[in-house]
């Protein structure tokens, strides 16, 4: 069964996606980028802003299907540029328990949504 998840504590799609679909007891959380959801703009100034804000639209997804950072078991970090690698890694593995890190991949890409530096996605299951 597949449910369609969206909170107006995380920004609104950009495009035609849903911020996470629930299928049977996993969750699949789209793309998210720095956006305030109260403002609907795009959160600037450094990789690390960027990221924390990301993060916590995730946390926000996540607790409106009921779940949290212990449920996630893989994500997809896109970033435009490599060198931000450790900034990005201290801001979104501050959010998990050591020794429960989900499996991960972080890929570097020519250009993101918005202009964005990072993007992110999940997987969590029940």
């Amino acid at each position: 069964m597949k449910k369609i998840i969206n909170t107006k504590k995380a920004p609104l799609p950009v495009g035609p996606y849903s911020q996470a679909i629930m299928v049977n007891n996993t969750l699949y959380i789209s793309g998210q980028v720095a956006l305030n959801p109260e403002k609907n703009e795009l959160i600037e100034g450094s990789i690390e802003k960027e990221s924390y804000q990301i993060m916590e639209n995730i946390k926000s997804i996540l607790n409106e299907s009921g779940l949290s950072f212990k449920n996630v078991v893989r994500s997809k970090i896109y970033l435009t540029d490599m060198n931000n690698f450790s900034k990005v890694n201290q801001v979104y593995g501050s959010y998990f328990e050591k020794g429960q890190e989900p499996a991960r991949t972080t890929i570097e890409v020519s250009g993101l949504p918005l202009g964005v530096g990072v993007e992110i996605d999940m997987i969590a299951v029940v």
